[in-house]
C-alpha cells in the first residue's frame, strides 16, 4: 500500500449511481495524497478493470448485476492488494457482517459526512479498518447475541493482546507503533501472529473477537 511521501493512494468507485460517483470522484481527486483511478457503474466491469490497479475500492452494496458482497470476495480473491470499502445506505448488522466475512476493511453509511469518508480511505490504506458508529453499534450487538464465550486469548502473548486491543480501537499499524513503541514492521509481525493464531484472515474479524471477549467481561 503507497505510504511513502508523494505516492497518492489509488482509489476506484463502484456504484450504479452516477451522481455518487461523480461526487466522490470530486471530493477524492481534490486530495493531494489521494488519486481516483476509475468509476465503474457495475460490478462485472469493475471485477474486469480494478484488480492491480487500485489500492482502495469504495464498493456499493447493491448493484445492478452483481450482489456487492461478491464483488469485494471476488476482487480480493483477483487482488489480495486491494482494500475494499463498502458505501451504502444499508447498516442491518446482517449486511455488516456479511461484509466483513467477504473482506471488506470498513463499513460506512452513504450519510457519512466528506471528510469520514477521506479519513476512511486514509485509515485503510495504512492498514486498520473503519466502521461508521451506527455501523459498528450494529456489530457489535450482533457479537454480544453470538452463543457462548470466545476462546484463544491465552494463545496470546502479553504484547501481542495490546496489539489486539488497539486493533479492535481502529488503528493503523503505524498508530499502534508510536503508541506501544514498537517499529511499524514489528507491529505488523504482531498482527500475522494474532490472525494466525485466533485463526482469522482479517483485522476485522479480530477486532470483532476483541469487543465480544470485552462485552463477555463487562457483563459478568
Amino acid at each position: 500500500m503507497p505510504n511513502n511521501a508523494g505516492t497518492k493512494v489509488r482509489v476506484a468507485i463502484v456504484d450504479d449511481h452516477e451522481v455518487v460517483r461523480i461526487g466522490l470522484r470530486n471530493l477524492i481527486d481534490h486530495q493531494p495524497d489521494l488519486s481516483v483511478v476509475g468509476d465503474y457503474a457495475t460490478g462485472t466491469d469493475a471485477l474486469c478493470s480494478v484488480p492491480q490497479k487500485a489500492d482502495i475500492v469504495v464498493l456499493d452494496v447493491r448493484l445492478p448485476d452483481l450482489d456487492g458482497f461478491e464483488v469485494c470476495r471476488r476482487l480480493k480473491a483477483a487482488d489480495d492488494h486491494v482494500q475494499v470499502i463498502m458505501l451504502t445506505s444499508f447498516g442491518q448488522d446482517e449486511m455488516v457482517w456479511d461484509a466483513i466475512n467477504a473482506g471488506a476493511s470498513g463499513y460506512l453509511l452513504k450519510d457519512s459526512r466528506g471528510h469520514t469518508v477521506l479519513e476512511g480511505i486514509r485509515t485503510v490504506a495504512s492498514g486498520g479498518s473503519l466502521f461508521s458508529p451506527q455501523v459498528t453499534a450494529a456489530l457489535f450487538d450482533r457479537i454480544r447475541a453470538m452463543p457462548g464465550p470466545p476462546t484463544g486469548m491465552e494463545k496470546l502473548t502479553e504484547t501481542e493482546q495490546h496489539v489486539l486491543a488497539k486493533i479492535a480501537e481502529g488503528k493503523t499499524n503505524r498508530e499502534i507503533g508510536q503508541e506501544l513503541y514498537l517499529s511499524e514492521k514489528t507491529v505488523k509481525h504482531y498482527v500475522s501472529n494474532i490472525l494466525s493464531k485466533l485463526g482469522y484472515t482479517r483485522r476485522a474479524e479480530a477486532a470483532a473477537f476483541y469487543a465480544r471477549l470485552h462485552s463477555e467481561h463487562a457483563d459478568t
